[in-house]
């Protein structure tokens, strides 16, 4: 007798931490179903897809680079939303083989945020370093929340053209990221009643990557500084705020809260969140 399962897929994906997330999740559920990791190559996206969709025990798939765009097409049905940020990371097979397309990152990336977007601001900025894949659903959810975005790419055209696609009713800014590198001596403003928002979005700051080079003099004070950077978990970035006092969110806030949205999509079952502090121990150790 077969089992149902889900999986992610990806070129690389042996380095995804889904399958420890979901299978934890499965685990304490007592669900019969499996999660596994496939590497799907770009040349191989479309008969991969076309496979599973003949599958009834599949429930579909989490979507990593460099998939998120061009599964779209492949797909029968785009969530508003997925279509909105441009970008699948979610893919579900009803039962009569048709397969829809979600994005969970935005939610995911919310999720951590959410005690500080109850409250009632004067105003909400968020400075984002990076305009790649990941920059996407991050911005779109920010301007759905009345930040006022500043982007900071090493091509600021990028920047400027997400922000026109995603974000095109707000005063948003396109910045160098070399802006940020050297001390300022800018004064700013009192924050009372100001949320204040610093994010990574960028892979700078990972293993193997080159840090994140940015002077804390451009940091508001009372800012909550958000690196999505996974490897790493503390990253130099997070280390630095801690030390000057403010909030710091890591970047497995935001991988767990997206598995979640997708996860209850596959197998019909909020995941088991009260669980999350032993699962952080299962995905560090």
């Amino acid at each position: 007798m077969t089992r149902p399962y889900a999986e992610v897929i990806g070129d690389p994906v042996v380095q995804s931490k889904s399958p420890a997330i979901h299978g934890f999740w499965l685990g304490k559920l007592g669900i019969d179903a499996d999660y596994r990791a496939c590497h799907v190559t770009a040349e191989g996206l479309a008969d991969y897809v076309a496979s599973r969709r003949a599958d009834p025990d599949w429930r579909g798939c989490n979507v990593t680079m460099p998939h998120k765009q061009a599964i779209m097409p492949l797909l029968d049905r785009i969530d508003p939303a997925a279509a909105r940020i441009g970008a699948v990371n979610t893919v579900v097979r009803a039962e009569d083989g048709t397969l829809t397309g979600y994005n969970t990152d935005a939610p995911g990336f919310l999720e951590p945020l959410q005690p500080l977007l109850d409250q009632t601001h004067l105003y909400r900025m968020a400075r984002i370093f990076g305009a790649g894949g990941a920059a996407r659903a991050i911005i779109t959810a920010l301007a759905d929340q009345g930040f006022t975005l500043v982007v900071a790419a090493r091509k600021p055209a990028q920047a400027r053209a997400l922000l026109d696609e995603l974000a095109p009713r707000g005063e948003h800014h396109a910045v160098e990221l070399a802006h940020f590198a050297p001390p300022t001596d800018f004064a700013f403003d009192d924050r009372d009643r100001i949320l204040d928002l610093v994010i990574n979005a960028s892979p700078l700051g990972m293993a193997g990557k080159p840090p994140l080079d940015v002077d804390f003099s451009h940091v508001p004070p009372g800012s909550a500084v958000y690196d999505i950077v996974t490897h790493p978990l503390d990253t130099p970035l997070l280390i630095e705020a801690r030390q000057r006092g403010l909030e710091t969110v890591d970047g497995l806030a935001m991988l767990i809260g997206q598995a979640a949205v997708a996860f209850e999509k596959f197998f019909g079952a909020p995941a088991p969140r009260e669980h999350d502090a032993e699962l952080r121990k299962v995905l560090t150790t």
